[in-house]
């Protein structure tokens, strides 16, 4: 029924006195919009800042400033949910509009827009119009009340839910009475269960303990951890709590502090709390961090169980953001490392996955795939030589605090500079240090092993050695996981002007650098030049003669690599030795001995892995079909038992280098593009769905075999493909985040569709 119909009928019962029954928005509506919309419409990312995954996100309504603008020479006012404004008033005197109050004798842009949608339905699992642009990097109209009419005749197809399937009847005639009743919303604030609140207030406790030493350990503390989703150990799934400063003390409402960055002044006294997160759980968004009894008294003997002082509590500052390891120099530098050691797969996934979900800034400086080690503390110079830290200290400041575009050049070359210099005393001071060897390389816990896979401009990160053996491997010391952690998780911001992000680009170009090539030091001095003349081939041979630092070829390894590719050897080895860390097996893309599936699977579900494993890491030049791929496909599979799977497809584009901030297009090599099959839900961004019946794997993998051009891979597509305009999309789309919650609670969320591709 259109709205106008509905509303009218609505009138008219209203007439003869019958009343409809009061719309619930926490029972009724919230689930229609976590369903329909919040895969949109969260996080910084949602269309015009219309963020549906709140009563306060829906209320705060839409705004025509973007937050992703590269181009703006000025940083621009934050306008975070639930921090730089409380109430619908505030965030008016921001510029965000309602989306729910009739204006004007108009119904609610909300209705109007939901109206349009309904009003232009998709022919069933067809592609989309050729002219309708869903790119994530579209520019968006975003339309006052006003502006809605002259919106409608330009965009027919730009109704919501945009560019997907729609609302069922029931579900547009719920909203469509609840936006005629006013709109009315209320808050879901969550309530810690008692046991979860004995562990809050434990760690209020312990961050808030009065001293010196105490202050800066908390102070250090909430910098590594205001980005989490904290989590209690044996508590409820869905209940998550984030670190904040506040202006109230435990016991009392939390009033947040909203600074830009959290390493900035408070300008105020304030008290560390652990506030609920409210909303809806987004996927791309949850970087989960565990707390428990045991994990505090861990942190305690860390950092308190040595004797050390503080003279005087630093201030803050440009200065003071620029270079944490002067800041809290106090601070033993073991037990900050060992911090992030402990949870290395959270402090990777906050710059990899990103804190602003999409993180090009990040991801346009790292390869497709990758994996990532940590060097053992015991052989971490910066944590055992005293005097080296005390040279290398002021060296390993970062730039990105001043946004002065005129001086943008300058900046960087000082910072590049004093990079340099520190890899050059670091290069000389472990040429005197014991040879390295697998000692050398962190194997304390589960997280010693990470895998990387990137999609453009989101990546993701798991436990275990996932995928073909990588054409790089990073080796991260303390100082490259700081750095890499400050420069863009922390001192990052998404808000910042021209100059702010292209300062953090480059420095992290360094970064990776430094983490190559101490990964090098492990292999044999005469093979590491060939290594890095292959990381960075043509263009890259310059940015090496501009920016980068000579390495270290005369040094020897402690390690016995044989044969004559030494990184293939290393990898073998450490897939041997460091297998009780290998979290993921993974013989689908590592299938050694003809069984290329996982041990205790049906037999139905190991022919399923054998065929896939047939797509799984060859170059494209050998696998057409690779070419016509997304770089996230997901693979749901229906088995005769009634269970099903879901593999990712992973495209991992080659490049000759990733050196450059610009033309990444021109670097590509699509002919040695492969593919990494794995059975888990590895990106939050899918970008399109096939599912089948595990009899028809085989036909798949045969056609996926013959295919040559986009007239081939349309034909899978049609067969199997779930389109946007899939009847039971949000059925298929939906699985893949109910997957995840079968087999990793903590982890799940809603999964993000904005680059779900009109295949």
């Amino acid at each position: 029924m259109p709205l106008r119909s509905l509303l009218a009928f609505t009138l008219l019962l209203a007439s003869l006195g019958v009343r409809a029954a009061a719309i619930s928005y926490v029972d009724e509506v919230q689930p229609i919009l976590t369903q329909k919309c919040v895969a949109c419409h969260t996080c910084y990312d949602a269309p015009c800042q219309l963020n549906l995954g709140s009563a306060e996100g829906a209320q705060r309504g839409a705004s025509k400033a973007l937050v992703y603008d590269g181009t703006r020479t000025e940083a621009q006012p934050t306008t975070r949910l639930f921090y730089d404004a409380q109430g619908e008033a505030a965030w008016r005197r921001r510029d965000f509009h309602s989306v729910l109050d009739a204006q004007g004798g108009q119904a609610a842009l909300l209705a109007r827009m939901l109206e349009l949608g309904r009003s232009q339905p998709l022919p069933t699992n067809a592609k989309l119009p050729a002219d309708l642009d869903i790119a994530i990097t579209r520019s968006n109209t975003c339309p006052l009340p006003g502006e809605f009419d002259d919106y409608a005749r330009k965009n027919p197809h730009g109704g919501m839910p945009f560019a997907v399937t729609g609302l069922s009847d029931a579900e547009y005639a719920t909203l469509a009475r609840w936006l005629e009743q006013g709109a009315p919303v209320q808050s879901q604030p969550i309530k810690p269960t008692a046991a979860e609140q004995r562990q809050v207030d434990d760690w209020e406790r312990f961050l808030n303990a009065p001293g010196a030493r105490e202050a800066l350990v908390s102070r250090w503390i909430y910098e590594h951890l205001f980005l989490a989703h904290l989590y209690v150990e044996g508590g409820e799934q869905t209940h998550f709590f984030q670190l904040v400063r506040s202006r109230t003390p435990s016991g009392q409402p939390v009033d947040p502090i909203a600074t830009r960055r959290p390493n900035d002044d408070p300008g105020t006294n304030f008290y560390y709390r652990l506030w609920p997160i409210q909303g809806v759980i987004v996927h791309k968004t949850h970087i989960t961090y565990p707390l428990s009894t045991q994990k505090l008294e861990r942190v305690r003997q860390q950092f308190f169980a040595d004797d050390w002082t503080v003279d005087a509590l630093p201030g803050y500052g440009a200065q003071r953001r620029a270079n944490p390891f002067a800041t809290f120099a106090a601070i033993p530098p073991r037990a900050r490392y060992q911090f992030m050691l402990d949870n290395g797969e959270y402090f990777v996934r906050t710059f990899i996955r990103g804190p602003v979900c999409r993180g090009q800034i990040a991801t346009d400086v790292i390869r497709d795939n990758f994996w990532a080690l940590f060097q053992d503390p015991e052989h971490d110079l910066y944590i055992t030589d005293a005097e080296y830290r005390e040279q290398a200290t002021p060296l390993l400041a970062m730039p990105g605090q001043f946004d002065d575009i005129g001086d943008l050049l300058g900046l960087w070359l000082d910072y590049r500079d004093k990079r340099n210099e520190y890899e050059d005393l670091r290069r000389a001071a472990y040429a005197d240090a014991p040879a390295p060897g697998w000692s050398s390389i962190w194997s304390g816990n589960d997280n010693a092993l990470l895998s990387i896979f990137r999609q453009h401009d989101s990546a993701s990160v798991r436990k275990g050695l996932l995928g073909e053996i990588p054409q790089t491997l990073w080796l991260l010391d303390y100082p490259l996981l700081e750095r890499t952690y400050y420069q863009l998780v922390v001192n990052f911001d998404v808000y910042g002007n021209v100059s702010h992000q292209a300062q953090t680009r480059l420095y992290f170009d360094l970064i990776r650098n430094g983490a190559e090539v101490n990964f090098l030091r492990l292999l044999p001095p005469e093979s590491r030049r060939a290594y890095l003349d292959d990381w960075y081939q043509d263009s890259g041979k310059l940015k090496m003669w501009l920016d980068y630092t000579k390495i270290d070829h005369r040094t020897p390894s402690a390690l016995s690599l044989p044969g004559p590719d030494a990184k293939r050897s290393f990898a073998g080895q450490l897939l041997s030795r460091y297998a009780a860390f290998d979290a993921r097996p993974d013989p689908i893309n590592r299938c050694v001995n003809g069984s290329c599936y996982r041990e205790g699977l049906k037999p139905q579900q190991r022919d399923v892995e054998q065929s896939l494993s047939r797509l799984a890491s060859r170059p494209a030049a050998g696998l057409k079909v690779i070419e016509q791929m997304p770089e996230a496909t997901m693979l749901r599979v229906e088995f005769a038992d009634g269970t099903r799977e879901i593999y990712s497809l992973l495209r991992n584009r080659a490049h000759s280098n990733v050196a450059f901030m610009l033309g990444e297009e021109l670097r590509y090599q699509p002919g040695l593009d492969t593919l990494t099959i794995y059975p888990e839900v590895l990106s939050s961004y899918p970008n399109f769905l096939f599912n089948l019946k595990a009899e028809e794997v085989e036909a798949f993998v045969g056609q996926m075999q013959q295919v040559s051009d986009a007239q081939g891979f349309e034909a899978i597509t049609q067969r199997w493909g779930i389109r946007r305009s899939h009847p039971q999309f949000w059925f298929y789309f939906h699985d893949l985040g109910e997957r995840i919650r079968e087999t990793q609670p903590i982890e799940a969320g809603v999964l993000d569709m904005n680059r779900y591709e009109n295949l």
